[in-house]
């Protein structure tokens, strides 16, 4: 299927995409758009463990301010600022190589997936937990994340019934605040947001605030706007409401499963582990979401149920039920471990494949010699 998507974002519309034009002349053409995306993703990874070293339980900016290093914020807004660039080029790098393919698109939004919660996971140092003065509860972080990666989720439930993605205008907006909030920390320090900022409130207030704003009143609204358009003009890609909400079933489960383990747990698994809690809970969206990715530019239809959910409701099961006892973190962690190495043995694969059946290399502008 012909790739289509739509920018309408005034952000990126007149100031980003001008420094993406100026930006793509510097890539050497012999340079794979690939190797453009996983650059960019290598440095959000590479970022969200040099943070996790520094501050592993989410306090080092609450509690005891100066753990993290002020170098450590400043190569956060560099390596998101390069990942950022990195993900708004490729696209661009691949009409200008003419080397666009499914792989180069699936590769894309396949990382962007994953990369949506470590940027979330990463931000949340910048914040620090709730130390009863200052700082965002756990389960505030958890709402946080689940609200946006229903957006992502959104807008690729939104392409699986109208075939066109556009492109939500919180994304430009997210990353230009990321690196700034980094900034900000880096030059100024942490105190910065142990601070009331407007009537008493915190500039993390205002953040959660907006987000939840324009997810709901926005960016939600829109995707069914879109969908509700395409029925009208009758371009939908799917003729029954439940070919067009099956996406929805898998990934709106996982969340009943993972909420119900958040707010059951004997153990308050959330608050001893949130930083292994959060990252699982991001891989296994992730993975869901690549399927949906996948059943869209296949025009197949996606299962009804996500392999992920039957272990996932065992583990919940035997945690909510004490079951686990105290065993309940190391459950956590080995069952994270595993869901991470399934998702990347799950990438390598379908990679693997595309790349024999559309005779390309993943990393490498050269064509492939048919066996």
């Amino acid at each position: 299927s012909q790739y289509s998507a739509v920018d309408t974002n005034p952000l990126s519309v007149y100031i980003m995409q001008p420094l993406w034009n100026k930006i793509i002349k510097i890539v050497p053409l012999w340079i794979a758009p690939n190797l453009l995306t996983f650059s960019g993703f290598v440095m959000i990874l590479v970022n969200y463990f040099l943070m996790s070293f520094y501050d592993w339980d989410y306090t080092a900016s609450g509690t005891s301010p100066g753990l993290v290093p002020t170098w450590v914020w400043l190569f956060s807004a560099f390596t998101t600022f390069c990942a950022y660039a990195l993900d708004s080029i490729d696209g661009k790098h691949a009409r200008r190589t003419q080397s666009s393919t499914p792989l180069g698109e699936l590769f894309d939004h396949g990382l962007d997936s994953w990369a949506t919660s470590i940027f979330v996971l990463s931000f949340f140092s910048v914040c620090s937990r709730d130390n009863g003065k200052t700082g965002v509860s756990v389960y505030t972080m958890y709402i946080y994340l689940s609200i946006v990666l229903f957006n992502f989720m959104c807008s690729h439930w939104e392409k699986y019934n109208t075939g066109v993605l556009f492109l939500p205008w919180g994304y430009d907006i997210s990353q230009v605040v990321l690196i700034a909030a980094y900034l900000l920390t880096g030059t100024v320090g942490v105190e910065i947001w142990q601070k009331p900022f407007l009537f008493g409130y915190y500039i993390t207030d205002v953040l959660v605030t907006l987000l939840i704003g324009f997810s709901l009143f926005l960016s939600f609204p829109q995707t069914l706007y879109n969908i509700h358009r395409a029925h009208v003009k009758k371009t939908l890609k799917n003729d029954s409401l439940y070919e067009g909400l099956l996406p929805l079933v898998s990934p709106l489960l996982l969340f009943v499963l993972l909420t119900v383990w958040v707010v059951f747990s004997p153990g308050n698994i959330l608050a001893k582990q949130p930083r292994l809690f959060l990252w699982m809970v991001g891989v296994a969206f992730s993975n869901v979401i690549c399927k949906v990715i996948v059943c869209q530019m296949s025009s197949t239809r996606p299962e009804l149920f996500h392999w992920f959910l039957f272990p996932l409701a065992l583990v919940v099961y035997a945690a909510i039920s004490g079951l686990l006892g105290w065993t309940e973190e190391v459950v956590l962690a080995v069952f994270t471990v595993l869901v991470t190495v399934a998702h990347v043995h799950y990438g390598v694969c379908v990679g693997r494949q595309l790349s024999e059946h559309l005779n390309i290399y993943i990393f490498s502008l050269k064509k492939r010699v048919p066996e």
